[in-house]
């Protein structure tokens, strides 16, 4: 159906509002995205810059499929951030080394990319998202490193802090 829509905006050349839950949908078939809160506005963009750019977590958290890995800033040594996040294809997996050893919990082989669902020590839970195939092991021991150019910081109220 998102083929046929698309279709037919680009045919009809004609200004389109298409309201979705479903963020596949908003971020394939929209020039401009307003993600609503409750709501309110929490951000109005491009598709690909309210990924790369989230101006709220709640945005963060939305936009993206597996979701942003949100962790809690004093668990990774930054008391002063009150969530740290990354997105699963910024992280990278290690049988060997990395900075934070985890424990494989799930691994979804799902043809073209693979889902790790893993338990960070002292962090907690987090996805990664690898675009071949994987051959992790359920209880194994891992390391992840996160990509630095692509962490996300958020105050408590949910804003990004700038570095």
């Amino acid at each position: 159906m998102r083929v046929e829509i698309a279709r037919l905006h680009k045919e009809l050349g004609v200004t389109m509002v298409y309201v979705t839950h479903d963020q596949v949908e908003a971020m394939t078939m929209a020039d401009k995205i307003v993600v609503l809160n409750g709501g309110r506005i929490e951000q109005a963009g491009r598709p690909m810059d309210l990924y790369r750019d989230p101006q709220t977590a709640f945005v963060a958290g939305f936009i993206g499929s597996p979701r942003m890995n949100f962790l809690n800033g004093a668990a990774l040594g930054e008391p002063s951030v009150h969530t740290w996040g990354i997105r699963p294809e910024h992280l990278a997996i290690s049988p060997t080394e990395g900075d934070w050893p985890a424990t494989v919990e799930l691994v979804e082989n799902l043809g073209s990319e693979t889902l790790v669902h893993l338990q960070a020590d002292g962090i907690g839970p987090v996805i990664v998202k690898l675009g071949r195939d994987a051959t992790f092991e359920t209880g194994g021991h891992v390391f992840l490193t996160p990509d630095p150019s692509a962490v996300r910081r958020f105050g408590a109220d949910g804003k990004p802090l700038r570095r």
